[in-house]
């Protein structure tokens, strides 16, 4: 209907309630919904601050730099589970990173399409699987892998190493490190092949013309177009390594003091609150939700940054994406 008609009295008079109505109830019900996941998050963010508030008031700030968790003494302190928490996910982090953009590449420029999709399907399928099914094959397969062959082989030649000393472990902070980084490739992947996608065809065909090889056209255009892409694909996979509980769970240990050996046993912030918290009482019980208050903080500042990268570096990557194109 045109706007012309749509002005005319009686035209409009035509319209049935559901018509006239449409408009309103879809602004009021778009509204309430953004308003409910906003109530959530306040009221998710206040019980976990109320719950925490006795052990806040016990230890202040100082709990975070406390290398103690003794219920029988009553004192905690949250300094194993920061270290746990920085060291793991910053291994995964290292891993994944790079074997998430390469997958993303030979999805996108290399593989034929019969082989693509089922690939691409087998990863996405690899983010379904139940974290407590991934601790449980992390128990059974990856621990006694680490143990017997790669904690071994990374003890006889880079031993004097602080980080690589000690026994071999099939628990540890470096077989959480690897079950964290087979749980975050599935979406860093996810997300940077989409960005890869998106990747104007224009530009990869004027770098072909211009000569370029498909590893030069994939280096100066593919990656410098989708640099802010990755990154914050990568810090949404680093927020999921931070927030992991069941399988680091499962396989880190659960020991509360700070080992530098990477094959010594430890402890995760979501890690503990998901091991000790429905047995625990009192202080105990509140400085684990002290320990959660510190994870919700390490979300919103990972998910800050991710935002922040992703804006900022839109205009960026396109200018140096045009300066690179110009210069094969």
């Amino acid at each position: 209907m045109e706007a012309g008609a749509l002005s005319n009295p009686v035209l409009r008079a035509r319209r049935n309630l559901t018509d006239r109505i449409g408009d309103p109830l879809l602004r009021g019900l778009s509204g309430l919904a953004a308003a409910l996941a906003v109530v959530v998050i306040a009221g998710i963010v206040y019980e976990v601050i109320h719950l925490a508030w006795p052990a806040i008031q016990q230890f202040g700030a100082g709990f975070v730099t406390t290398n103690d968790w003794n219920p029988v003494t009553k004192r905690f302190g949250a300094a194993p589970f920061l270290y746990g928490t920085v060291v793991t996910s910053f291994i995964a982090l290292l891993f994944a990173a790079p074997i998430s953009i390469a997958i993303s590449i030979y999805l996108t420029e290399l593989a034929p399409r019969r082989i693509m999709r089922p690939v691409a399907t087998l990863i996405d399928m690899l983010a379904a699987i139940p974290t407590v099914i991934l601790g449980l094959w992390g128990i059974l397969v990856l621990g006694p892998f680490m143990r017997d062959t790669i904690e071994p082989a990374l003890h006889s030649v880079l031993g004097f190493i602080p980080i690589f000393d000690g026994d071999p472990s099939a628990f540890g902070y470096l077989t959480a490190a690897v079950i964290l980084t087979i749980m975050i490739t599935p979406i860093i992947t996810s997300v940077t092949r989409e960005v890869f996608e998106t990747v104007p065809d224009d530009l990869k065909e004027a770098s072909y013309a211009l000569g370029a090889t498909r590893w030069e056209m994939v280096r100066q255009v593919v990656l410098p177009y989708s640099r802010s892409g990755m990154v914050g694909a990568t810090i949404l996979g680093l927020g999921r390594a931070i927030g992991e509980a069941i399988a680091v769970a499962q396989v880190i240990g659960g020991a509360s003091l700070i080992n530098a050996s990477l094959f010594h046993t430890g402890g995760t912030l979501a890690a503990q609150i998901a091991s000790q918290f429905q047995n625990s009482a009192g202080l105990q019980k509140a400085s684990l939700a002290y320990l959660g208050v510190i994870l919700l903080i390490f979300a919103v500042i990972v998910n800050v940054i991710a935002r922040v990268i992703v804006q900022r570096g839109k205009i960026e990557d396109f200018q140096v994406t045009e300066t690179e194109a110009a210069a094969l």
